[in-house]
């Protein structure tokens, strides 16, 4: 299957998924092995294809410039961006197909970030789309490039992404999530705390509204007393830190 990115650039599935430990920031989702930014800035000057630069923040994916293949991805989150939509359920999804991607050619795109986040019940699975219009249609494919972590495909082009298990891969930046399963507690925070950096609520918080903010501050203490899934528990104290710095102090 040949599929189409931003800028008509083009790249085919091979049957090569990436066998790479996705990381949830809060802010993103990483599909790399780099551990801290002076790597990160070797892998991007080593390798081709789309990248962030100052002041933008497309999706990032990077490819081999000898085999063309991917190495790594970088996928922004919807509510970071000003026009950022949430709809509180994933739309059906076709037969996840493992696979990787090969550069039709080798040169630099740009492929910009979802504006969509569609959450399943739970948080089990966060789908994000280009724009509201993609909905309107099914997709055509599901292309699985790393564990969990699939590309959304229709008419041929790559309309957005898919996590699976987003409590699983919460960590900081540069860092790979911990072995073991998240806590019950951990997955209703999560849902917690997107809740409140997505419309309607974080609208309410934005407007200090008292019943959000006391929501806000009790999402801050309870994961400040957290002691199980430590590192977890503080990935999303960082997904919130901005709000309650702004709103609660």
């Amino acid at each position: 299957m040949r599929t189409s990115f931003d800028g008509e650039w083009c790249a085919t599935v091979t049957d090569d998924p990436l066998h790479i430990t996705p990381r949830f920031t809060g802010h993103s989702v990483d599909v790399a092995t780099y551990v801290d930014v002076k790597e990160r800035e070797r892998f991007l000057s080593n390798t081709f294809g789309s990248q962030d630069w100052l002041w933008d923040a497309p999706d990032v994916l990077r490819f081999d410039p000898d085999s063309q293949e991917l190495v790594g991805a970088e996928f922004q989150m919807p509510y970071v961006s000003a026009n950022a939509e949430t709809l509180p359920h994933v739309p059906v999804m076709p037969e996840l197909r493992p696979g990787g991607l090969r550069a039709d050619e080798v040169r630099d795109f740009r492929h910009e970030m979802c504006t969509v986040l569609c959450r399943a019940p739970g948080d089990a699975v966060l789908a994000c789309f280009r724009d509201l219009y993609v909905l309107d249609r099914p997709l055509d494919a599901c292309v699985g490039i790393a564990p969990d972590v699939a590309l959304l495909v229709q008419d041929g082009r790559i309309v957005g992404w898919s996590l699976t298990d987003p409590a699983r891969y919460l960590t900081a930046a540069h860092t790979t999530p911990d072995s073991d399963s998240p806590s019950p507690a951990t997955r209703r925070l999560l849902t917690e705390c997107l809740d409140l950096v997505t419309a309607p609520l974080v609208d309410d918080v934005v407007d200090g509204e008292p019943a959000a903010l006391t929501r806000l501050r009790a999402a801050d203490e309870t994961l400040r007393a957290q002691h199980e899934d430590r590192h977890r528990a503080d990935t999303l104290r960082d997904l919130i830190f901005t709000y309650v710095e702004d709103y609660t102090t």
